[in-house]
């Protein structure tokens, strides 16, 4: 029996707000490497200097200080090196529209095309697998899901922890592996 080899990308990005198209930022981009859904070892963690302060409301979220990233490259310092590491994998993202917004955002200031790879949005995967009752939506996104699994999942908004997460509430698992 011949095994065809599948290659994925857990992908998740940190911004400095919600939007790309109101001057926010990439300043996080982390990536796991997956063949056949088992996590390969194979990593890229980037972090980005914004060009612009960091709004409280987000550094909340994920904890990166504008100190930490005074220092940190462009992101067109580091575009290549992200793109060679996806390559034409599938892309796995917790909340898809949100990541690539932001990245196609990235890429549309370096006059690059925007991404082209397929991609599972884990937020659908999970909506069906846990849908709400009483037409009440999930506001509390990833660490909800979790926490219906396990208890409390590693602290929510760093995406070398979050793909853990989504890999273990979608049922990919191999990316639940280190």
């Amino acid at each position: 029996t011949i095994t065809r080899m599948i290659r994925e990308v857990v992908l998740d990005t940190e911004t400095t707000g919600l939007d790309p198209f109101s001057g926010h930022r990439s300043v996080e981009i982390g990536c796991v490497e997956l063949v056949n859904t088992v996590a390969t070892g194979k990593g890229l963690q980037l972090y980005f200097n914004p060009e612009m302060p960091m709004p409280t409301q987000a550094q909340d979220i994920h904890g990166l200080s504008d100190e930490f990233l005074a220092d940190k490259p462009l992101f067109a310092d580091k575009v290549e090196e992200f793109l060679e590491f996806i390559g034409d994998a599938q892309l796995v993202i917790h909340n898809a529209q949100f990541d690539l917004g932001f990245l196609n955002a990235e890429l549309g200031r370096l006059k690059k095309p925007a991404l082209a790879n397929p991609y599972v949005d884990t937020v659908s995967m999970a909506r069906r697998k846990f849908p709400c009752g009483n037409g009440q939506r999930l506001r509390r996104g990833l660490p909800l899901w979790c926490s219906r699994l396990w208890p409390a999942p590693d602290r929510p908004g760093r995406p070398l922890r979050d793909w853990r997460s989504a890999g273990r509430a979608t049922g990919r698992p191999g990316a639940s592996s280190p």
